[in-house]
């Protein structure tokens, strides 16, 4: 019985460190990636996930938002950015996620990933629980799935002009597409200071690293959709990483 796959296993799961089991056991993430010499297949194991948030650079319009937010009663965060650390298996390419209740939405964010020793970046969703917000904003974003999109660019192609980058989102509902986001990634604060801010915090940018870089204003207040179009647009290389989910809405029993 020694030999057995099943007593193998067992023997893994309580004697590894916790981090070469993720690695072992957690789906990898395969990507189109994309660099100005031509594209590949990657495999992408996450085993740390980030949301930086509060990641523009106007301090001004930073407070401006933590007001509007505190006035619904979502608590003032203790510092900005902040860095909320998530599971890595929230992140997923399906075109579908299930949430619980009518009252999450998605954000349309940039996302720095470190695979094979290489940044890239993706186009990606931090999907959350607006209600829950409220009274817990890590809670909030963890108990929904964080879409990514299914092809990334290489990140050193596109640092030159990183700030003339433009962030979209479109919500669908009942056949009705609206635009939903819209702005240049010049209003939030650059990866490589939201990367150097993370290990000042603790953290480390290590392969299976994904970070979502923040977000942009949306358009007349957070709006639950059936469908949600995300956009990461390059005007320079004229060129789109896009991506898109449609959400289910399980009832609350209790």
């Amino acid at each position: 019985m020694e030999g057995h796959p099943l007593v193998l296993m067992h023997h893994k799961l309580f004697t590894a460190e916790l981090p070469d089991l993720i690695v072992e056991y957690l789906a990898p993430l395969s990507f189109t990636a994309s660099t100005n010499d031509g594209s590949r297949e990657i495999s992408f194991r996450p085993t740390n996930l980030v949301i930086a948030g509060w990641a523009g650079r106007d301090a001004d319009a930073i407070e401006h938002h933590i007001q509007e937010l505190e006035a619904i009663g979502v608590r003032r965060p203790r510092a900005v950015p902040l860095f909320y650390r998530l599971s890595a298996s929230l992140l997923t390419t399906a075109p579908h996620i299930e949430v619980t209740g009518s009252d999450s939405s998605g954000e349309a964010e940039a996302v720095l990933i470190r695979c094979e020793d290489t940044l890239w970046v993706g186009i990606g969703s931090d999907h959350t629980d607006r209600k829950v917000e409220t009274y817990g904003v890590t809670v909030s974003k963890q108990i929904c799935g964080k879409p990514i999109g299914p092809q990334v660019w290489r990140f050193a192609d596109v640092e030159p002009h990183w700030d003339e980058l433009i962030l979209r989102s479109h919500v669908v509902n009942g056949g009705e597409r609206k635009l939903y986001q819209e702005g240049l990634l010049s209003s939030l604060r650059n990866p490589m200071d939201l990367a150097a801010r993370y290990e000042a915090d603790g953290g480390s940018i290590v392969n299976g690293t994904a970070m979502l870089c923040g977000t942009v204003p949306v358009h007349s207040g957070f709006q639950p959709s059936e469908r949600f179009e995300i956009e990461l647009h390059d005007p320079v290389l004229k060129r789109s990483l896009k991506h898109a989910y449609t959400v289910s809405t399980l009832a609350i029993a209790d």
